[in-house]
């Protein structure tokens, strides 16, 4: 129980710590400021549509994927629908890119974390460099395959409503005190928010273990908002999601001490090869979650660490019962009225997950 316990907590640690890092930059504006910027760029929807999914990876990479879920959802559907663009691509394009770009840096997946003590070893930075010509390879194919695979609806639009400066956008919101306006002339100071993310990079490229470090600048950052009544108990609760994040806690420390106790799961990747390792992490993380599966696979060395990886983290794309980030991008679309369909997601995830991780295998086997 102690291995796994000790091998478990630093990256749920980590991950309260960027939400929080996240919810203040959201009160900040950055996320806001971002969509703003999108919604001026020059052309049409595939112009708005690479830069959406620019910012989405850059987000993953720098706050965590469910950090671009929860509050980058909104605004993509909301840039889209002021544009008079399909919503489409930026739905579904939005979780497949926080997925596909989740191999970046330590922080970006909760699975780099649980597999990077045990097998990779090392800082941020050396776990980037590392990791860079798979992640890079898988972003840009999934960029581009969301693009082939929703050029009809950019060409099409997008009919509805018109999306009002006052219309809802999140559980978490994009405005105070969980109210859900929308900034409508979004202004980014040098506050709490930006101080705090540029710290947090800072601390996952410098650290071999940045868990407590980051947890440390999202709770000040968190607490000078609530002194200044920014935010309140509430949106800190909503954000974290705590019985969800306690009971995934729970659940991988399990099955990372069972693990350890029964080698079914080290015999079955024992052995493999990259893209065996691939496949198989990416089969694992839709029948189980990519974190339990992390776990299970972890608790004994592998021979191909980057390729489980690949698999954990893109596999996600296949179906939405491969990650938590799914979940949670569920949650903030139907509060902006957007209705994503589990079957619509695996329909265009399949493919746009095989051909990404194809793409990288061939990468990393000749890196």
């Amino acid at each position: 129980m102690s291995a796994a316990l000790q091998q478990s907590w630093p990256p749920f640690v980590l991950i309260a710590g960027l939400l929080l890092i996240g919810l203040v930059a959201n009160r900040d504006g950055l996320f806001a400021w971002g969509g703003a910027r999108l919604q001026e760029l020059p052309g049409g929807g595939v112009a708005l549509l690479a830069a959406a999914l620019l910012l989405d990876a850059v987000v993953t990479a720098v706050l965590n994927l469910d950090t671009a879920v929860v509050f980058l959802t909104p605004v993509l559907i909301i840039a889209a629908r002021r544009r008079r663009v399909a919503v489409e691509p930026f739905l579904y394009g939005c979780v497949f890119m926080a997925n596909a770009s989740s191999l970046f840096l330590p922080g970006s997946n909760l699975t780099n974390l649980l597999v990077l003590d045990a097998h990779t070893g090392g800082s941020g930075a050396s776990f980037a460099a590392k990791m860079f010509p798979l992640a890079i390879t898988a972003a840009v194919v999934t960029a581009a395959g969301v693009g082939v695979s929703f050029g009809r609806h950019l060409a099409v639009g997008w009919r509805g409503r018109e999306v009002s400066g006052a219309a809802r956008v999140g559980a978490v919101g994009l405005g105070a005190r969980g109210t859900g306006e929308v900034y409508t002339e979004p202004r980014v100071g040098f506050g709490p928010g930006l101080l705090a993310t540029m710290a947090a990079i800072v601390l996952v490229l410098v650290l071999h273990q940045p868990a407590l470090a980051i947890l440390a600048v999202g709770l000040l950052a968190a607490g000078v908002e609530l002194v200044r009544s920014r935010i309140d108990p509430a949106d800190v609760w909503r954000v974290l999601g705590l019985p969800s994040l306690a009971a995934a806690f729970v659940l991988t420390v399990a099955l990372g001490t069972l693990a350890r106790h029964w080698d079914g799961p080290a015999e079955l990747i024992a052995g493999a090869s990259g893209p065996e390792t691939a496949g198989l992490a990416a089969i694992s993380a839709v029948f189980v979650n990519n974190l339990p599966a992390a776990a299970l696979y972890s608790a004994h060395a592998v021979d191909h660490p980057r390729m489980l990886l690949l698999g954990l983290n893109v596999g996600p794309n296949l179906a939405v019962t491969g990650a938590l980030s799914a979940l949670l991008w569920f949650r903030a679309a139907r509060e902006v009225d957007a209705r994503p369909s589990p079957a619509e997601f695996s329909r265009r995830g399949i493919p746009l997950a095989l051909v990404a991780m194809a793409a990288a295998i061939v990468v990393g086997m000749l890196t």
